[in-house]
């Protein structure tokens, strides 16, 4: 006996909405005695923390809590649906003791399931247990339960955290002694992405501000007037030259003081399988005749998982390189003050297909920010000068999946007049705004601190979602519920589907 599971129509990645078809395959050599078959359509977020071993060196006498250096695995199931499809309801009544037997050959189940927009992991009420007439309310989990989005698929840091979806099938057998058979398919998954807001023209910036040594200060000493010894001339003029002293160079300091912006648009949100809309602006704060020289550029995406395993968490920082440049020796413009550095370094260079959307369920949740480090000199002339400023400027980005919503679902969410609450949805928190283009000031603005720029502020208005419901303990506000979702003006999501890979690939697999 074996059984496998056989998709139609299958996708290289799922999103929400979507539905998933294809049928359970039976095949047998031998006559079986066959209960059900069941097909489940299954998300799972698990975690696997090791907590610290105890020091040899530490107190002695003292120990750490069996808890503090257990090794703590805790999963949720934010997706389960499941049907029988064996047997029929007709049939449950011809067979008063639920036995079928099946012939050799082989024998097809089909089976349906859509993705909901939700996760379905639930934050349950302790329960309430009756001890001889005595009712006493058992502890209550103590774990974190959301109700957002569902997560994309992720298999990272040596399987610290694991989110995988699969169908699986389960071939019931009514003797105790006979194992079940059951299989496996994997296969990614990656959530539709909030409604983007309109667009406008403001922008997200962090900045940087720097002086350059002056030109003519005692590091980089002045030419003299005397004249270097020479084996030319005379023993009287070498001596008179001796006592002579040296005349400082009358030219007048020259100093530069810059200032390094990288912007992004605001709110600053990127798309998978895209290049990044950024621009980096070098501005002259000061009327200097210096040439600036962009020597180094690298931009980095940081991704920030926070992993969490009852009691234990820990957060894991992964980078990203999307450019590196050293040695470029780019000589910036010398007549305008404001310089902008030339995308083609990154616009033609989109985000591996490795990267993940931003997500947050109820153990694992994902951040992201930019890094850009820029690296400059300065000259007159053709003269450049060996100080080299590095500075990083450090932006917080949302990632989106690059998947829209489908429009009927866009008008059932405003139809609503609710605004959409989600991981995805609200965008990083953004300082008071300024005024376009403001000036460079002394008081610079911290590298890790994203200001957005307005141009042409446009109010926006919100985006309506489903009804509440407030009797459930869930963290926050969430999309459209999976009944509200699966509407059945609503249908899945049409277009091209984002390149998705993991370390987990699609296919069959043994449970």
């Amino acid at each position: 006996m074996s059984i496998r599971i056989q998709l139609l129509d299958a996708r290289s990645v799922y999103t929400n909405l979507d539905f998933i078809r294809g049928k359970a395959i039976l095949s047998l050599t031998r006559p079986e005695d066959i209960t059900a078959v069941n097909v489940k359509l299954e998300g799972e977020s698990k975690s696997r923390l090791e907590g610290e071993p105890p020091d040899p060196f530490g107190f002695g006498g003292i120990r750490r809590r069996r808890e503090e250096i257990a090794t703590e695995t805790e999963v949720h199931k934010v997706l389960y649906r499941a049907v029988t499809v064996f047997p029929a309801t007709n049939l449950q009544s011809a067979k008063p003791d639920g036995v079928y037997t099946f012939q050799p050959g082989q024998h097809d189940f089909p089976f349906g399931f859509k993705f909901p927009f939700n996760n379905t992991c639930i934050n349950h009420q302790p329960a309430v247990v009756n001890i001889g007439g005595l009712q006493m309310q058992a502890p209550g989990s103590r774990d974190r339960h959301v109700r957002k989005t569902l997560p994309p698929t992720l298999h990272a840091f040596q399987d610290q955290a694991i989110i995988r979806y699969y169908i699986k099938a389960t071939v019931v057998r009514p003797a105790f002694y006979k194992e079940n058979y059951r299989t496996e398919y994997l296969f990614p998954f990656l959530p539709i992405e909030p409604p983007r807001p309109a667009p406008n023209r403001m922008e997200s910036y962090a900045r940087r501000q720097h002086q350059f040594a002056p030109v003519g200060h005692p590091s980089a000493p002045a030419k003299s007037s005397i004249n270097p010894p020479s084996i030319f001339r005379k023993g009287s003029q070498l001596a008179a030259g001796s006592n002579a002293s040296p005349t400082p160079s009358t030219a007048p300091l020259q100093v530069c003081s810059v200032c390094i912006d990288a912007r992004l648009p605001d709110p600053a949100i990127i798309t998978c399988n895209e290049p990044l809309p950024l621009r980096i602006i070098i501005t002259k704060v000061n009327d200097s005749s210096a040439s600036i020289y962009l020597q180094l550029l690298q931009i980095e995406l940081v991704a920030n998982t926070v992993v969490r395993a009852h009691h234990l968490a820990r957060e894991n920082l992964t980078s990203t390189v999307l450019t590196s440049k050293s040695n470029m020796r780019v000589r910036l413009s010398e007549i305008d003050k404001i310089m902008e550095i030339d995308k083609g370094w990154w616009k033609d260079i989109p985000l591996p297909n490795t990267v993940a959307p931003s997500f947050d369920t109820c153990n694992i949740s994902r951040t992201y920010f930019v890094l850009v480090k820029v690296g400059l000199t300065h000259g007159l002339g053709d003269q450049t000068f060996p100080e080299l400023t590095v500075h990083t400027l450090k932006m917080p980005v949302s990632v989106y999946s690059g998947i829209p919503p489908p429009p009927a679902l866009l008008q059932a969410m405003n139809a609503n007049h609710r605004p959409l609450v989600g991981p995805q949805a609200i965008p990083p928190p953004s300082p008071p705004k300024v005024s376009a283009y403001p000036p460079p000031s002394a008081a610079a603005a911290p590298p890790d601190v994203a200001h957005p720029i307005i141009l042409n502020q446009h109010p926006s208005t919100p985006i309506a979602t489903g009804q509440t419901h407030p009797e459930e303990p869930y963290e926050d506000e969430a999309p459209p519920t999976y009944q509200e979702a699966i509407a059945d003006g609503i249908g899945p999501v049409e277009g091209a589907r984002r390149d998705y890979q993991h370390r987990e690939g699609a296919g069959p697999g043994v449970g």
